[in-house]
């Protein structure tokens, strides 16, 4: 089988920096490019824990290391990343990643629903066994929560005159297919200048607040604040402004002393920073953003835990 190489991948084992006998977390596991790269640099001692809420992705790591005793695959959110931490007991790890939003197998796959250029149903949940799809969202949401949403996910410029299209042709038949909610909002919506798709920003805004998107990776930052060892390191990759703003004043937060004790000669030992930022935001190179366009909007943060 061919091996996919992920964005910003020697970017994110540079970061991560692994060690042989190290032990790390790949909390979106995807289809496994940098899990398998993490795999490759560590040693019989070494320590991999992959998680995934996707049960697609889910048997994609059985099938690359279902026989590999230094892997643990876990299904699961990283919303609930401290509980099922505890639950599997992993702790002190040295490295964990968090590469967020849709997987390139999602966005091809059509009947998952995230792609706005091509016909499938409209789906749009990372576990697609479980939750309300898109399609029933649509049906029931009123155009007011509809708009909050386009604009709070997707900054969308153009969020009430999108919600009144939606409510106007529901009233006529029910939306199901993700290119009749495509044509819908570019029929809705000015015509826009540069490479955009006008859909793109509604579609993610539905797909983040179907799988609460915001609310997993603020609950898997805090959880991985916790798990972290002295010296471990956290790397997040994002694809849009509202995932790095969040991670970015995490790490940013967490590396400076407690605001209270500013300028006060000793500081306590809990108001002191409990992380450092290492380096700054990384982009894809040009190369790269060449030969997979996916990787335009990636950004790559990094933390280190302070020992």
């Amino acid at each position: 089988m061919e091996r996919h190489l992920p964005v910003l991948h020697r970017e994110v084992l540079e970061a991560l920096a692994v060690k042989a006998s190290g032990v790390y977390l790949d909390a979106t596991f995807g289809r496994g490019g940098h899990a398998r790269s993490i795999l490759d640099a560590l040693g019989p001692d070494g320590r991999l824990t992959v998680l995934d809420r996707d049960p697609q992705a889910i048997e994609v790591a059985k099938n690359f290391f279902g026989d590999d005793q230094r892997v643990t695959i876990i299904r699961g959110s990283f919303e609930m990343l401290g509980e099922l931490a505890r639950e599997h007991g992993i702790s002190a790890l040295d490295g964990l990643l968090f590469d967020l939003g849709v997987s390139s197998p999602q966005l091809d796959e059509a009947e998952r629903g995230f792609s706005f250029q091509k016909d499938g149903p409209l789906d749009m949940r990372m576990d697609n066994e479980e939750g309300m799809t898109a399609a029933q969202w649509l049906a029931e949401a009123s155009e007011k929560e509809i708009a909050q949403v386009l604009w709070r996910y997707g900054e969308e410029r153009h969020s009430r005159r999108i919600a009144r299209a939606i409510l106007s042709r529901r009233e006529e038949k029910p939306l199901e297919r993700t290119l009749d909610l495509a044509a819908l909002i570019s029929s809705a919506v000015p015509r826009p200048h540069g490479r955009k798709h006008p859909a793109t920003r509604s579609f993610q805004a539905i797909r983040i607040y179907l799988n609460r998107e915001m609310q997993s990776l603020e609950a898997g930052l805090n959880a991985a604040l916790e798990l972290l060892a002295p010296g471990g390191r956290l790397c997040v990759i994002s694809f849009h402004s509202l995932e790095d703003r969040m991670v970015k004043r995490f790490i940013r937060s967490h590396s400076r002393p407690d605001p209270v004790y500013a300028g006060l000669p000793n500081i306590p030992e809990h108001a002191k920073p409990r992380m450092a930022v290492i380096g700054k935001a990384v982009t894809a190179s040009e190369q790269e953003q060449d030969e997979n366009p996916r990787s335009r909007s990636a950004t790559l943060r990094v933390g280190e835990k302070l020992r």
